[in-house]
């Protein structure tokens, strides 16, 4: 048998000591603590969302992919492979649509930024194409100061700046740069 010699009698006091004052603090660890900033709290991947007032569904989000970043000073949600929006009215009849290949939504400010080759549609028919969209809910708005291109009745309408409510029943576009009139083609076929 070996006897003990100092280097071992360290080593063993070294652990014995380590065993005893890690067992003493007994700190929580929360969710929070271990929430690597940057990276999302959630995701998830083909997500369909269905939002609803007094029983009556109001709106559908679907998305291939959402990342919530709740950990943030201001929290937001990132829609990174874009997102479908389907609006419903009290009949449960779709009144508009809203597309995008990137979407990002700030709890805060309660606004959802739209990006990348957005096209929004009414039940009207009404299309609005634009690179970059925001809408705000409680405020029944949605605009954009970049390039529009909004096609309604007999018309497309080109400018840079859109501002309207979520139905495009009441729409301007702020610095219009062209109008193309659309005209039925009939065919005409002669007399005989």
């Amino acid at each position: 048998m070996k006897p003990f010699t100092t280097y071992n009698i360290m080593i063993a006091v070294l652990i014995a000591g380590t065993a005893l004052f890690s067992s003493c603090d007994k700190k929580e660890i929360t969710v929070k603590d271990l929430m690597i900033k940057g990276l999302p709290t959630l995701s998830a991947r083909n997500v369909e969302t269905m939002y609803s007032d007094s029983g009556k569904v109001t709106m559908v989000v679907q998305t291939p992919l959402i990342q919530q970043y709740s950990s943030e000073e201001n929290p937001y949600t990132l829609f990174p492979k874009g997102l479908t929006v389907l609006f419903y009215d009290r009949t449960d009849k779709p009144q508009a649509s809203i597309t995008s290949n990137y979407a990002r939504y700030t709890e805060k400010d309660d606004v959802w930024e739209l990006r990348d080759s957005v096209v929004a549609v009414s039940n009207k028919g009404e299309v609005l194409e634009t690179e970059l969209l925001f809408w705000s809910q409680p405020r029944d708005r949605i605009w954009s100061d970049r390039f529009v291109r909004f096609t309604h009745n007999d018309q497309i309408v080109m400018g840079t700046g859109f501002n309207s409510d979520s139905r495009f029943s009441n729409w301007t576009i702020k610095n219009v740069t062209g109008t193309i009139y659309i005209r039925d083609e009939q065919e005409v076929t002669p007399a005989d």
